[in-house]
């Protein structure tokens, strides 16, 4: 904890005067009280509850000045808010690996119904986006708070040869800015390039921007799970690197098999292995984590353990008004019980 005006915390030398002026007020009622011609009757009158009474009130109106003091010194305090995140883009995996049944019942479905339970954790105010990914990187839907149109856009993955983890970063990216002129087709080079203009799609001017910190852009956050490794498209590092500049975060999720395997299903066989140094590479860059599910309830609790990390955040934040409220509590409390107990204000 620092304090933005730690000027004021000289005044808290006040508060042992006040503790000695009132022991001293003490040490003079007790000399007046013994002008009387017996004591114990005093002492009758007063009871040891009442003795021990007296010094509540004061007790709590000098712990309601030292409140107000440092809440007057603006002290500031890292502490945890509801995050700022108000989009979420899930960048998923939907390569033929993805019908391994290594996690029960298999990938691809283990992954959905892990990506529907983070959907139902989440505010709803928070927009959630789907990007999924294969050979290609396609919008399956726009961020939207409408949760049923997600889940269905999740229910109708396809499934599809290749990976290109860099594209899916590329598109989630030109998802949150839309008018920023990332363009993918540009930076995968000649013949996709020249694809796109024989479609008719000229590209995108290419606009400038300041890069700020990584991880600075809290407005926003990219989920990217994947079991295998890149094949094709944009370097990953590179779209790291573009999603750094721009202060997003991405945090990367890794299912399957670390060590590589191959895999057969209907018929053919593909050899497989989860790339998890680039994939922490990845998470590094952008100020994030990287995550390993091996199981179907370790991927639950991954994209559990995402949910609460993108609802809430540690920042450091001015707590005076806490403090202040503090003061009053502890100011109304002393007045309230002088006023039971001995019918005035301390």
């Amino acid at each position: 904890m620092h304090f933005l005006w730690p000027q004021f915390l000289w005044m808290m030398l006040a508060l042992p005067l006040l503790l000695w002026l009132y022991l001293w007020l003490m040490r003079r009622k007790k000399k007046m009280a013994l002008r009387y011609a017996s004591l114990s009757i005093v002492r009758e009158a007063m009871g040891a509850g009442q003795t021990v009474r007296r010094h509540i009130p004061p007790a709590l109106f000098l712990a309601a000045m030292a409140a107000m003091l440092l809440a007057a010194s603006r002290p500031v305090a890292v502490v945890t808010l509801p995050s700022n995140n108000q989009t979420i883009i899930l960048a998923m995996d939907v390569s033929g690996s993805m019908r391994a049944t290594d996690v029960q019942p298999n990938r691809m479905v283990a992954a959905q119904n892990a990506a529907k339970s983070f959907l139902a954790d989440l505010p709803r105010h928070v927009k959630v986006g789907i990007v999924a990914f294969a050979g290609s990187a396609q919008v399956a839907q726009l961020p939207t708070v409408n949760r049923e149109d997600l889940v269905t856009a999740i229910d109708r993955f396809q499934l599809q040869r290749a990976t290109a983890t860099g594209n899916a970063i590329v598109i989630s990216l030109a998802t949150l800015f839309p008018d920023a002129g990332i363009d993918l087709q540009s930076m995968q080079g000649g013949r996709d390039r020249m694809r796109g203009y024989a479609l008719g799609a000229p590209p995108k001017e290419k606009k400038e921007f300041t890069p700020v910190a990584p991880g600075s852009f809290t407005s926003a956050a990219i989920i990217m799970l994947t079991d295998g490794q890149r094949t094709t498209g944009v370097d990953p590092l590179e779209a790291a690197k573009m999603a750094a500049d721009r202060g997003v975060r991405v945090y990367t999720v890794g299912v399957g098999t670390v060590n590589g395997e191959t895999i057969g299903f209907e018929g053919w066989s593909m050899r497989v292995r989860l790339d998890e140094e680039t994939l922490k590479a990845i998470a590094v860059k952008t100020n994030a984590e990287y995550f390993y599910a091996g199981t179907a309830s370790d991927l639950k609790k991954v994209y559990e353990t995402l949910s609460s990390r993108l609802t809430v955040e540690k920042k450091e934040t001015e707590v005076s008004a806490l403090l202040a409220l503090a003061a009053a509590a502890l100011a109304l409390a002393s007045a309230g019980l002088s006023l039971l107990w001995f019918n005035r204000i301390l």
